[in-house]
């Protein structure tokens, strides 16, 4: 069992940045592959990064390459995204999850935080 809670949301200006936090708790943090969603309202739920269980790779949705970055501290068994020249399009519930293989699609992982609100204001 994983158990993940996010944390770093709030409200900023376009163009600025936030760095959320996913702390986890379970002794296996470090052999899940990590990942990065958001939810908009009225939208579904899409894929933001995933970094693997190493921290050796990472990929990112189109919409945020470039401005988005996931790393890992597997000794503190945490998970990070970094968000700069945010847009107001980039307000939504981030979520983090943990999952044995992760990947782009929700259904790839097997735990998920409750999620911290990003609102971006023009």
């Amino acid at each position: 069992q994983v158990q993940l809670v996010e944390s770093g949301g709030g409200l900023v200006q376009a163009g600025g940045s936030l760095r959320l936090s996913c702390a986890a708790s379970g002794r296996t943090f470090s052999s899940y592959a990590m990942g990065w969603f958001r939810q908009a309202p009225g939208k579904e739920r899409e894929f933001v990064a995933f970094i693997t269980w190493t921290g050796s790779s990472t990929y990112y949705a189109d919409s945020v390459k470039g401005r988005f970055t996931i790393s890992r501290d597997n000794a503190k068994n945490t998970v990070y995204l970094q968000m700069n020249s945010l847009k107001p399009e980039d307000t939504a519930i981030y979520y983090c999850a943990a999952g044995v293989v992760g990947g782009p699609r929700p259904y790839e992982y097997d735990y998920w935080g409750q999620g911290t609100q990003v609102t971006v204001s023009s």
